[in-house]
């Protein structure tokens, strides 16, 4: 494999930004002036290097910086077409070259190497339709003086993050929530997504905890002119359409396309690094990496509890590939006093487990570089959870169809943990109404007991609904994943990885969400994705010769947190504390929570699941509720120091 070609580089930026555009004319100066720079100041994390602000009569612009290299055109609120056009971005464009050199042949200029001016000159080219050019990781919004029009979008995927909010005449944007919540005179308690919350582990997109601010979803952009509301409209929708031909042929093609997106995701003026865990997605990822760059370093984080360890398995993958490996121990200790700062940077509360090693593997890259690659996605993509087998170990049950109704109400009369019972009531329950996702905490009866003010109204269907209706002529396998593509992916797996890294100040970069990447993994029939007793079996298949070979077929293990053992023990006290000191009373009966703990703790059923997720809610409300104000990111940095 060859190396790199010399090309030009690109400003790798890692970034947040804030704004207000604001329908009436207004003075420049101190209101909206001071405004931007309180905003500013929640999302220093993400830029702790510099800071730039633009103004004129209606829109003020903010934004923050990491200078991973020192290169003209790094700086922004960024310019173009005579300051025509302003535009503040938070991502990468890993195209952006290509673009570039197409662009300069029609005749576009360009002052600075960035990939952000490429941005600027490809929407004053083809306006709307300019994100459908992009490979990359993107949140941007460009400001048109002369037309008076904002325009926003997100990446495809969602990997980066875009939250607005539009309160009479003004329409605020940011990187992140809490730029918003801070500024918001009025702010409304969203029911609905505490509802969601706790059936997700984390608040659907584009709902939040406030009504007043929304997240604009994957694959949207956003046009807001002056005087008028906010238009949305999807340019991308990912979907899966199996094509068939030989086994051989998908194997050669995601095997190049995946050679294709680590060197492009790889173009940077600095060392990359790469987290490393046991499995197969981020050793895949570093060994390809590894034939771009010798020197890429990686980091790996582990429990002491046995089986809650990757740790040998990451070092020796590490040793095989020739690459140096760093790794640490997270002791609960160390956990708990982190805890309010992990909160404090999720915006929304994200009560997934798996977010605790990203949070300190994340802290221990930064010691070392400043971009890191991860194997975030090739599980949506390539069929990589062992659930999605589901479809096919119910499929005897396709053959009793008009005795499901009966067997089901049997095995409601089957007492919980009797062997059996599970089988049954899964088999016997549509995939819409059983599979809302990676997680399922609480159902809508347990949520009926405990939440004061629950809507009958809202069932957790509400939100994958829309989608099973997208998804009719899927089998259920692909059913499944698309669920997972358009909920979890973003909701819980981006979200974390986005403010997990952010929070310590490190980019990163996922070469598995890639839209190229994604059109050859859709064309993989569902049983190519979960066959011959494994999944990802294609994905594995095109592995073979790249990745160590103790690697290949391991069984899935993820990024397992001993959370189940902490809160009988280390945690129990910690745990008791946040529940009954918590101001909640208003959603919650607090009593359902300290039942939920104590059978915990005597270990008469494993409640950890739903203890974390009520503990990482009521974190969250007493940092941004129950707090006089919310602290700003310098501010929060300390509650980890």
């Amino acid at each position: 494999m060859k190396k790199m070609e010399n090309l030009p580089e690109e400003v790798p930026i890692m970034c947040g930004f804030v704004g207000c555009l604001s329908d009436v004319a207004k003075d420049t100066g101190k209101e909206y002036n001071e405004m931007i720079h309180s905003m500013n100041k929640m999302v220093v994390h993400r830029g702790p290097d510099d800071a730039g602000y633009f103004e004129d009569q209606n829109i003020t612009m903010g934004f923050r910086r990491l200078s991973i290299i020192d290169l003209e055109g790094g700086h922004q609120p960024l310019s173009y077409d005579n300051e025509r056009y302003w535009m503040t971005f938070n991502g990468e464009i890993y195209n952006y070259i290509e673009l570039r050199e197409e662009l300069k042949k029609e005749g576009y200029g360009f002052k600075t190497d960035s990939d952000s001016e490429v941005i600027l000159a490809m929407y004053a080219k083809h306006r709307e339709d300019c994100v459908k050019f992009f490979r990359g990781m993107f949140a941007f919004v460009i400001w048109d003086k002369q037309e008076q029009v904002l325009f926003a979008a997100r990446d495809h995927f969602g990997i980066k993050p875009f939250y607005y909010a539009m309160v009479d005449h003004d329409f605020y944007y940011g990187s992140e929530s809490k730029a918003i919540f801070k500024v918001l005179q009025h702010k409304t308690f969203d029911q609905d997504a505490l509802q969601d919350y706790m059936t997700y582990q984390y608040v659907p997109e584009p709902e939040s905890l406030v009504k007043e601010i929304r997240m604009l979803e994957p694959g949207h952009y956003l046009t807001k002119k002056l005087g008028q509301q906010p238009e949305i409209k999807r340019y991308y929708y990912a979907q899966f359409k199996p094509v068939i031909r030989p086994e051989n042929e998908y194997i050669k093609k995601v095997r190049a396309i995946l050679f294709d997106s680590v060197e492009k995701h790889m173009r940077a003026d600095v060392p990359v690094g790469s987290f490393l865990s046991g499995g197969i997605d981020s050793s895949i990822i570093v060994a390809i990496a590894k034939q771009f760059n010798q020197q890429i370093e990686t980091v790996s984080v582990g429990f002491q509890r046995e089986g809650y360890s990757e740790l040998d398995v990451a070092q020796e993958t590490a040793e095989k590939l020739g690459v140096k490996n760093y790794s640490s121990i997270i002791t609960p200790e160390e956990f708990m006093q982190a805890f309010p700062h992990f909160v404090w940077n999720m915006d929304d509360p994200l009560a997934d487990p798996a977010a605790v090693p990203q949070y300190f593997v994340a802290k221990e890259a930064r010691k070392h570089v400043k971009v890191a690659l991860t194997g975030e996605g090739a599980d949506e993509l390539f069929g990589g959870y062992t659930i999605y087998n589901e479809p096919n170990s119910l499929r005897p049950f396709n053959y009793t169809k008009p005795l499901n109704g009966v067997l089901h109400k049997i095995a409601e009369m089957i007492p919980e943990g009797v062997k059996g019972r599970s089988f049954l009531l899964r088999g016997t329950t549509p995939l819409e109404k059983r599979y809302v996702g990676n997680a399922f905490i609480f159902n809508e009866a347990e949520k009926h007991q405990f939440i004061k003010n629950y809507d009958n109204a809202h069932p957790l269907q509400s939100i994958t609904h829309p989608f099973y209706q997208d998804a009719l002529d899927y089998d259920p396998i692909s059913r499944m994943q698309f669920i997972d593509v358009h909920t979890w992916l973003n909701g819980d797996l981006l979200h974390n990885a986005d403010r997990t890294t952010l929070a310590h100040s490190l980019e990163l970069r996922t070469p598995f969400l890639d839209k190229e990447v994604f059109a050859v993994a859709s064309e993989i029939p569902a049983n190519l994705r979960i066959a011959h007793g494994t999944t990802k079996y294609v994905l594995r298949k095109a592995a073979e010769g790249v990745v160590p070979e103790h690697v290949l077929n391991r069984k899935k293990l993820g990024f397992p947190v001993p959370i189940r053992f902490w809160l009988r023990d280390e945690m129990y006290d910690w745990a008791r504390n946040i529940i009954e000191s918590s101001q909640t009373e208003q959603f919650f009966d607090k009593n359902y929570f300290l039942q939920l703990l104590e059978d915990h703790r005597l270990q008469k059923r494993d409640n950890s699941r739903k203890l974390w997720t009520i503990l990482t809610f009521m974190m969250w409300h007493k940092i941004y509720i129950e707090a006089p104000t919310l602290m700003d990111s310098a501010e929060a940095a300390r509650l980890d120091s």
